[in-house]
């Protein structure tokens, strides 16, 4: 490891100006954030805006609050998150096997690839009914939504990065009497470590569709379902209460993924 003294003057400079600049956007971030808030909050004091439709921050934290305390949220967000992280490693697992696979097979990819681009055109919300007939009323139909929402996602996304691994390497490989199992576990799989990341970010927010989408449907618990409950009996700061928890776990999924984005580069520069 370098120590500091082996930078030029100049490096060390460009270092702390790129450094200070994280910091002024991260800053300008949270500002941002308090001013929205905060006028929101406002609006709602002064009765510019209705708080019986729009709510306002103070009644999503005191929603929020009492569902913590009568022990409601800690259950829903467990349902939620249950479903969301299985759809989500199913759709990611899936997704990265059949895109292994059609890049394999040149012949395969041919003849599935027309129904991929139907099935990623076709609006899932329409499977629904089909969807609680074959799985009933319960997690595995909201599972299964995340699932189809996701895996095409995760199919196209990965295949695209296999195909844009580059052709003289391959070709190299191939002269020096590589074999395909060897090229895609040398080449191929390292190669395409970016586009996986690219993915995961992707499928983050495809599996929280999903489940969503799913608990609309069927749930008779989750986040999901706080926010059709809430809409179907005018409890307009439930619904808020819950898009907001909801924000802060999807961003919280998110952010594991980066870390584990961080966590690659770190260990590919080593």
């Amino acid at each position: 490891m370098k120590n500091k003294n082996t930078f030029s003057r100049e490096h060390l400079l460009y270092i702390r100006k790129i450094k200070r600049q994280t910091c002024f956007v991260w800053v300008m971030r949270f500002a941002l954030l308090i001013a929205l808030l905060g006028i929101w909050e406002l609006f709602a004091y002064l009765n510019v805006i209705d708080s019986f439709i729009s709510s306002s921050p103070s009644r999503i934290i005191k929603t929020t609050k009492e569902l913590f305390l009568e022990n409601n949220l800690l259950k829903h967000i467990g349902v939620t998150m249950y479903e969301t992280m299985l759809g989500f490693l199913i759709a990611v697992g899936l997704g990265y096997l059949i895109a292994l696979l059609l890049w394999w097979s040149e012949r395969i990819r041919r003849i599935l690839e027309p129904y991929i681009v139907v099935l990623n055109s076709l609006p899932k919300i329409a499977l629904g009914p089909i969807i609680i007939v074959w799985f009933g009323s319960g997690s595995k139909a909201i599972i299964f939504m995340a699932v189809i929402i996701g895996i095409i996602v995760a199919i196209m996304t990965m295949l695209n990065g296999f195909l844009s691994t580059d052709n003289n390497k391959i070709l190299l490989l191939k002269s020096m009497g590589a074999t395909k199992t060897q090229i895609l576990i040398k080449l191929v799989i390292p190669g395409s470590l970016p586009t996986l990341i690219s993915m995961l970010k992707i499928s983050v927010g495809m599996a929280w569709v999903g489940s969503i989408m799913g608990e609309y449907l069927v749930s008779r618990a989750g986040l999901g379902y706080l926010i059709v409950y809430g809409g179907q009996v005018f409890k307009l700061d439930l619904v808020m209460a819950s898009t907001v928890v909801l924000c802060v776990l999807a961003t919280f999924m998110y952010g594991l993924v980066a870390l584990l984005e961080r966590c690659i580069i770190k260990f590919k520069g080593k």
